[in-house]
């Protein structure tokens, strides 16, 4: 995971992204290789939602059911990287976690409502739920290892 972790970790620091101790540094860019596995683990991630809530309500597989319900939250996730600037830093939880989390919600639940898919607030709050923990969650693992990593390299 060495070329998977974030290329800008400050030196006093264990901690992604952390500036030293009194003082702001600038972030310097996440690796591309960063990127590209930050962004297929967050649409995989949203495909494994999909197929276990379309699973759930026995709709079985069904590769076009499965896109259909898929792409308004993959266009939420574009919308959510690419206003946080995820690209930078894509391995923070709470940003860009958290609003990638939130306007991959919202922008799908608003798409979902114009296509005529359906929002019941219950679908709301466990979309809510689940991709809160599959977006956030991976994050958090990550900083984890990072951390734990750099504790056993002193």
């Amino acid at each position: 995971m060495s070329e998977s972790t974030p290329a800008h970790t400050s030196p006093k620091s264990t901690a992604p992204d952390a500036a030293p101790t009194g003082a702001r540094s600038p972030r310097r860019a996440a690796a591309p290789r960063t990127i590209l596995v930050a962004a297929a683990l967050d649409v995989v991630l949203l495909l494994v939602f999909v197929l276990i809530g379309r699973n759930s309500h026995d709709e079985g597989f069904n590769v076009l059911g499965a896109l259909n319900t898929w792409w308004p939250f993959l266009l939420g996730l574009a919308v959510g990287w690419a206003a946080t600037r995820a690209w930078r830093y894509p391995f923070e939880v709470v940003l860009p976690g958290i609003p990638i989390w939130l306007f991959t919600v919202a922008v799908g639940m608003l798409f979902r409502t114009l296509t005529g898919q359906g929002v019941a607030v219950s679908f709301v709050i466990v979309t809510l739920i689940v991709t809160g923990v599959f977006l956030l969650g991976w994050r958090l693992l990550a900083r984890v290892i990072v951390k734990r990593r750099a504790r056993s390299a002193r």
